[in-house]
């Protein structure tokens, strides 16, 4: 999929919220969700689009070690979104907020550990250094879009919590294991891509 594809299927093929995640959560939550917001962005250095991605390090209290979307809680001064995603991937990787060109919205994700999650899907339109953030980010790296979209390497799995199933997602790929909200984020962005009617 090339750049051009990639566009023409996002803008055709946006589903209804309603139709990728209920407004409701599959189980109590003691407090209001948190919002947050992450950037999914890609590049199209080489000749193909790759999804960035970065690997938390091991001395944080959340999420230590996992692979996630450059991203964070949504502050007061924020005035959207794409800018909550954009500040936060500045702070963390250093991107340039000239070098990136917002195309679109995902549908929230909500998590156990309380947050409500926004993917903001982005192009990064030409190279840049990064600038990494050692305590916030250990690693920076990149997974090519065809690898994710073909669906034999996203996985699902089903476990129980309080007598209710819910789904995990998991992407294996190479030393990364990525799973949780950022690999579901990843399977509803190739979702959409793929036209899967699942969704609707």
């Amino acid at each position: 999929m090339d750049l051009v594809d990639f566009r023409l299927r996002f803008n055709l093929h946006s589903l209804p919220k309603a139709h990728h995640f209920p407004s409701s959560l599959p189980f109590e939550v003691k407090q209001p969700l948190r919002k947050a917001a992450v950037l999914v962005a890609l590049s199209n250095y080489n000749g193909q689009l790759e999804l960035i991605l970065t690997r938390r390090p091991s001395h944080l209290r959340q999420h230590p070690g996992q692979i996630s979307f450059p991203g964070g809680k949504v502050e007061k001064f924020d005035l959207s979104f794409e800018d909550t995603a954009l500040r936060e991937a500045h702070e963390e990787i250093g991107l340039p907020n000239k070098h990136v060109e917002v195309i679109g919205l995902l549908h929230d994700h909500k998590t156990f550990t309380g947050f409500d999650i926004t993917p903001v899907v982005s192009i990064i339109s030409e190279p840049f250094t990064p600038v990494i953030d050692p305590g916030e980010v250990d690693e920076l790296f990149t997974i090519p879009l065809s690898f994710l979209l073909n669906s034999n390497n996203r996985h699902i799995q089903y476990f129980s919590r309080g007598g209710i199933e819910y789904p995990v997602h998991f992407i294996p790929y190479g030393r990364y294991f990525i799973w949780g909200a950022t690999a579901a984020m990843i399977d509803q962005l190739c979702r959409l891509l793929s036209h899967d009617k699942s969704l609707c």
